[in-house]
């Protein structure tokens, strides 16, 4: 029953804003064309950073700087339960979530997805954000300069996230 409810609610949520803009007399059309143009020029212009952040985590991985931020790393968090292994695909989800599922699925194929490991790197994937990439495109658009605490907010937010996933995949 409720794969057929979840088969049905975009389609449903795009009539009713069809018809609900049909009943207020709005031309839906000429809307939709607006905004997917307001949405192309918008994509232009955080295309800059975007390029940016993937060869920064291009650069961070072929360097050899995550295997060595892990080891750096992975020993302080063996202590609070979270597998040092996964230490890399922490810091590269913080500025790409595209380049986190690669290493996700390396992480998959290496030790399983029902592994201790595979659990902890799900839910982590799942409690965490990308932090740089979600502050620099939304601060840039919005011409945000003055960012107060959004970092160490971002960061403490990702470190309860981190614990949880190890807490979440050890009860299981």
């Amino acid at each position: 029953m409720l794969l057929y409810i979840a088969d049905l609610i975009v389609p449903m949520v795009i009539f009713l804003v069809v018809s609900y803009g049909v009943l207020m007399r709005v031309d839906v059309y000429d809307s939709f064309i607006k905004g997917a143009k307001d949405g192309f020029f918008t994509v232009i212009k955080i295309m800059p950073t975007l390029i940016g952040l993937m060869v920064a985590v291009g650069i961070l991985r072929a360097s050899g700087f995550l295997d060595y931020l892990s080891g750096l790393i992975g020993g302080a968090m063996k202590y609070v339960g979270f597998p040092s292994e996964l230490v890399p695909l922490t810091v590269v989800k913080m500025f790409s979530s595209s380049a986190a599922t690669g290493l996700l699925l390396d992480a998959y194929k290496e030790y399983g997805t029902d592994s201790y490991i595979g659990l902890v790197a799900s839910i982590s994937m799942s409690c965490t954000e990308t932090i740089f990439y979600t502050m620099s495109v939304y601060f840039m658009t919005a011409k945000v300069t003055k960012t107060r605490y959004t970092l160490a907010g971002a960061m403490l937010a990702t470190l309860a996230g981190l614990m949880a996933s190890a807490v979440l995949a050890g009860a299981m």
